[in-house]
């Protein structure tokens, strides 16, 4: 977790700072920038990997090149040893990218297998800016005159900048001299496993050991870090899966892993959170808070989180909450993001009857979690200073997942939602926890009620009529009119067509 800003042509360095400045909360270890041939680069930065030489701009061995980087590149061992460990100054993951750079260029960072927004700028002029596939590292752009310009967040961009700004889209690159380039095709575009199996045909046994076998790999990789690492278990299966992993493979290191849960006093997400907690054994802590505190919360929030979607808001208010709880224990947390995607979790998934049409549907949502689900994990962790880690989001487990025949995702009254996965998993968790209804972040904590009823009540009808058509797709309720008035007052200048994305259902 850090936070970057890069400009390439006529560019003030006190606008550099001034915009880390607005992301300190991203990047508590440390800050700096420098001007590199006719670009600027900076960053605060998040120490995980190599806390003692992995300062940003990163430049290696030689001064007349730079990196900054968010996220984590998690094959930086395998690229090290490739390229020779005597080439490397520091320890940090960040640096396999830019030696890889400095050998191939563009093309480095189509080998790069992690989450990350990266920048490189050379002395020579030369300048390079890449996003990971799934879009999990954030990174906005704007371009203005001879000037382009690169931040981690919205909030960072003086307000004259804001209307230009718009997402860098994932798997993408960007040279001056080549402007943007698509990388890797996104994974999983057509189903490859097992075509020949029709959807109410079993699955065979291995189907379940390699989502299980692809699932576990993907959490020990994420657990890698020279810091603290603890679990948000909101009381789901995903992130119960996710602990329950986490903690065994903690057990063989002789340690106790962390977990953190939040929830209205009787809350559902906070006692299956329990359960699940003394079930796999974890080191667990909780926070009751009440619907007081979270009305409270709503302004401060969609400052941080950058968005006024209603379903984004009613999860993010115990995100943030847990987030807070977590920070005061570790510096890494894993999350069970992904999981509803990838394997049909969510209601209105069952309108498909055929799994051709569930895969095109599962695909859109996917593409569009940058700027939904992902934006809310990236932006409440780094509002407290820590990094979030994903591990269904792994590359490997998403190719494994999206191979699967689609069919198989396909609500049927023998087979719930993410049946698959929950299969996979049978014996690792309570039963009652296993095969627990899905329900939203905010439904289970018992967010959903509490800010509409209060929020809807903070504008009129005629309020929503009068300011409905100011979007495309218009507002939809006033609850929502109510977090969009929260968010231009928070964000002045953004254009929320360019920038926000809004769950709609067809």
């Amino acid at each position: 977790m850090s936070a970057i800003v890069a400009a390439h042509g006529p560019f003030d360095e006190r606008l550099g700072h001034r915009m880390l400045a607005r992301m300190a909360h991203r990047g508590p270890d440390g800050c700096g920038g420098r001007q590199v041939g006719p670009s600027w680069v900076g960053a605060r930065y998040l120490a995980i990997t190599d806390p003692q030489t992995g300062a940003q701009p990163l430049s290696g061995s030689r001064r007349d090149i730079a990196l900054v980087g968010d996220g984590e590149i998690y094959n930086h061992r395998r690229i090290r040893a490739r390229l020779g460990s005597d080439r490397f100054a520091t320890g940090s993951d960040l640096e396999a990218a830019l030696q890889l750079y400095k050998d191939e260029g563009v093309a480095a960072f189509e080998e790069l297998w992690g989450t990350f927004a990266l920048v490189v700028a050379g002395a020579d002029g030369s300048f390079a800016a890449a996003r990971d596939v799934l879009g999990i590292a954030p990174l906005y752009w704007a371009r203005r005159g001879e000037t382009t310009l690169f931040a981690s967040e919205l909030k960072a961009f003086d307000e004259d900048w804001r209307p230009l700004v718009e997402p860098f889209p994932p798997g993408h690159s960007w040279t001056p001299a080549d402007g943007l380039v698509a990388g890797p095709a996104f994974p999983g575009s057509a189903p490859v496993l097992l075509k020949s199996r029709a959807p109410g045909e079993a699955p065979p046994s291995w189907v379940f050991d390699a989502i299980r076998e692809t699932l576990v790999r993907a959490v020990q990789r994420n657990l890698d870090a020279t810091v603290p690492v603890g679990v948000l278990l909101s009381g789901g299966v995903d992130s119960s899966i996710v602990a329950a992993i986490a903690a065994r493979l903690a057990a063989r290191q002789g340690e106790q892993l962390p977990t953190f849960a939040v929830g209205l006093e009787g809350s559902r997400d906070l006692a299956a959170a329990r359960t699940v907690a003394e079930h796999v054994g974890t080191d667990h802590h909780e926070l009751v808070y009440t619907a007081e505190d979270a009305i409270r919360l709503v302004p401060q929030i969609i400052g941080e989180l950058e968005s006024f979607d209603p379903t984004l808001v009613h999860s993010a208010v115990p995100h943030h909450l847990v987030a807070s709880l977590a920070a005061e224990h570790v510096r890494v947390v894993l999350a069970g993001e992904g999981a509803d995607e990838l394997f049909a979790g969510y209601s209105h998934y069952g309108r498909h009857d055929t799994g051709e049409a569930l895969h095109e549907d599962l695909l859109a949502t996917l593409e569009g979690m940058h700027i939904g689900g992902l934006q809310r994990v990236d932006r409440v962790a780094a509002a407290h200073g820590i990094e979030p880690r994903l591990p269904f989001l792994d590359l490997d487990f998403v190719e494994l997942a999206l191979a699967l025949p689609p069919g198989w995702k396909l609500l049927e009254e023998d087979r719930p939602a993410k049946w698959l996965l929950r299969q996979a998993f049978d014996g690792w968790l309570p039963e009652e926890v296993l095969w627990r209804r899905k329900e939203q972040f905010g439904e289970g904590t018992g967010m959903n009620t509490v800010l509409r009823d209060h929020f809807e009540q903070q504008v009129t009808a005629q309020d929503l009529a009068a300011a409905a058509p100011s979007l495309e797709p218009p507002l939809r309720t006033r609850e929502e009119l109510a977090y969009f008035q929260v968010f231009v007052a928070a964000l002045p200048g953004i254009d929320p067509q360019r920038t926000v994305g809004r769950f709609v259902e067809a």
